[in-house]
């Protein structure tokens, strides 16, 4: 969608430098920026890149209020933001709006009668919605879903096709997820009868909330809970390949990169930011505002605390900590050679 630069100023609230009147029709990169194109710049020296692009407008911080940004005004306008990737990203989704679904049940969905769509609501070809269903307002079905029995689902939902929804499931507003993923499947729960050496499934019986805003990736799973509830807090965003067992309890806006395990009952408090590969045992606590980095590991039990501090490694320490130990192993390696 073209818009004029100074459309996009005031929806991002940003402050306008130069021709408002310019249009832009993309946002790109600097490297690969052409006419009509919005590309933003975190520095001094993306600006100057920028300065030199084709680009048609430049979003950037309140240093580019001089310097580069003083040599652009007249040619290039400038949109001056405290957090320029926010604002880029805002001006994204002003250019770009989320597609909208007609309303409509594709002919080749099989809806049980009991189920309760808002009649705005999108059903793609080849869903199947279970007995008590209930989707909310403007919220899509993706082709191919299956949504089970006695779940429900919130308003303005996107749920992209071939996922799997399990019964009982209670998904909140605005909740994006995306192809594949599998939503309260069983845990891996069993206990071994010492006497015959099997294995014997322990009951999982729980539930799975997902609260608003949250987004979820590709081929991702989330356990119900065993006998209580699995809950994801409103804002968490999930990447792709990534597992959550059963009664965990993810706090609001955590980040988890992909391919991360967590095995069951662990507590992740609000604004956690779980790297690539990480992998945690049961019963472990990550406490508010920690980084774990990628690969780290986390021992079964333990507890991670410090806002903003950074763990590395398995078992996780500290990051100086980690690096420290690292060099000293690579220092005893040299005299053992």
């Amino acid at each position: 969608m073209e818009r004029t630069v100074r459309e996009i100023a005031e929806a991002i609230h940003a402050q306008l430098v130069g021709d408002g009147s310019v249009r832009v029709k993309h946002v790109g990169s600097i490297r690969s920026a052409k006419s009509g194109d919005l590309v933003f710049a975190q520095n001094e020296k993306d600006l100057q890149a920028a300065a030199a692009s084709s680009a048609s407008a430049v979003i950037t911080g309140e240093f580019g209020a001089g310097g580069a940004g003083t040599r652009m005004t007249g040619s290039t306008p400038l949109l001056i933001a405290q957090h320029p990737k926010l604002a880029f990203s805002r001006a994204a989704n002003f250019l770009y709006p989320p597609a909208k679904h007609a309303a409509a049940v594709h002919s080749s969905a099989v809806v049980d009668p009991s189920a309760k769509l808002d009649e705005s609501a999108a059903i793609e070809a080849n869903v199947v919605i279970g007995k008590n269903v209930h989707i909310g307002a403007r919220s899509w079905i993706g082709a191919g879903s299956v949504i089970g029995e006695d779940a429900s689902i919130g308003e303005d939902c996107e749920i992209y096709p071939r996922v799997t929804v399990y019964p009982g499931c209670v998904i909140g507003h605005r909740v994006t997820v995306h192809a594949g993923a599998v939503l309260g499947s069983d845990g891996f729960g069993y206990v071994r009868d010492a006497a015959s050496g099997r294995y014997e499934k322990f009951p999982q019986i729980g539930q799975l909330v997902i609260e608003d805003d949250v987004e979820i990736g590709a081929n991702t799973t989330i356990d119900r809970g065993a006998l209580e509830v699995t809950r994801i807090a409103r804002g968490t965003k999930i990447d792709n390949l990534v597992h959550i067992g059963h009664n965990c309890q993810i706090g609001e806006d955590v980040v988890i990169a992909a391919q991360a395990g967590l095995s069951g009952s662990i507590v992740i408090e609000k604004n956690v930011v779980l790297g690539g590969q990480v992998g945690i045992g049961e019963h472990a606590r990550i406490e508010e505002g920690v980084m774990l980095g990628g690969q780290g590991g986390v021992l079964p039990g333990k507890i991670l605390r410090g806002k903003s501090e950074v763990f590395w490694g398995t078992p996780a320490h500290p990051l100086r900590e980690y690096l420290q130990q690292l060099a000293a192993l690579g220092r005893l390696a040299k005299r053992n050679r």
